[in-house]
């Protein structure tokens, strides 16, 4: 019997703009056209960026050009449908524009990236001077991945709202705010809220920052040293932070990062840490 062996080496993407590198690569395997590349637009503006140029440099990531000149807004006007021109010196869409007389003579072929709502977030293109008969499967292979960068960007825009969510900074009085650190945390999360807890301290002048960490789901042991050594950071800037909600689990994992107790002030609860600042729950008595 034959064996086959697989690589377990899955490739991991942390958010769009890898996913689009990525799949531009792919593409650029199984088409012959010198640049194939991304463009976000504005409906003013027309950002390129991610490019793929295989030969000439026709387009570098970062231009902006008027989104009104370019062959991106012609992919936009179609529609969900690709847009292909062979010959954009011939097209009536094409042969005026400016970037056309630039180029001297080529082809476009190009479609629409649409996030969840439906709102348009770009253009997935490619672009050549010299003619190119695009056959039905560029074609298919053009909607697929337009399909496939819809989803990702979806993704990553979903992650980027899950991770504002893992860490609402609450500020409570002058000096003084919260810092819930809520679900699963990852490596990148983890130092997502390391850089808000410092920067947000530093904006409104913190004194005490309470960290609770009660309505943690899952943590690894690397993800319990960042977030413990946040303390360290904290001190460096001046503000003192107080842990509450340390469950067993992230002590004994905390313990085996060897993390230092010895210098971090931890209460069992966020009412015993504003207590050790100085501050008392008072019961409203309706009257």
């Amino acid at each position: 019997m034959e064996n086959f062996e697989f690589n377990s080496n899955l490739k991991v993407y942390k958010n769009f703009d890898e996913a689009a590198s990525n799949i531009l690569r792919i593409m650029a395997k199984f088409i012959d056209v010198n640049t194939l590349f991304i463009a976000k637009n504005d409906k003013n503006t027309n950002e390129i960026v991610k490019v793929l140029n295989k030969e000439n440099v026709l387009l570098e990531e970062g231009e902006t050009t008027p989104f009104n000149d370019t062959f991106c807004k012609l992919s936009v006007d179609k529609g969900k449908k690709t847009l292909v021109i062979s010959d954009i010196t011939q097209s009536d869409l094409t042969s005026s524009l400016d970037v056309t007389k630039n180029l001297g003579s080529g082809c476009f072929i190009g479609i629409p990236i649409y996030s969840g709502d439906g709102e348009n977030y770009g253009t997935l293109c490619g672009l050549d001077t010299k003619n190119i008969q695009f056959s039905h499967s560029h074609i298919d292979l053009f909607e697929t991945m337009a399909s496939l960068l819809s989803y990702v960007l979806d993704l990553d825009n979903a992650n980027k709202q899950i991770q504002q969510l893992s860490a609402p900074f609450v500020p409570l009085t002058k000096g003084v705010a919260i810092l819930p650190i809520i679900g699963l945390i990852r490596e990148e999360t983890a130092e997502n809220i390391i850089l808000l807890a410092l920067s947000k301290s530093q904006q409104l002048s913190l004194e005490y920052l309470i960290i609770d960490l009660s309505g943690i789901s899952q943590i690894n042991n690397l993800v319990s040293s960042y977030l413990l050594k946040i303390v360290d950071l904290l001190g460096l800037i001046g503000v003192k932070p107080i842990l509450t909600g340390m469950s067993p689990e992230i002590a004994l994992k905390a313990m085996k990062s060897n993390i230092d107790f010895q210098n971090i002030a931890i209460e069992a609860n966020l009412e015993r840490a504003l207590k050790n600042i100085g501050f008392s729950l008072k019961k409203i008595v309706e009257k």
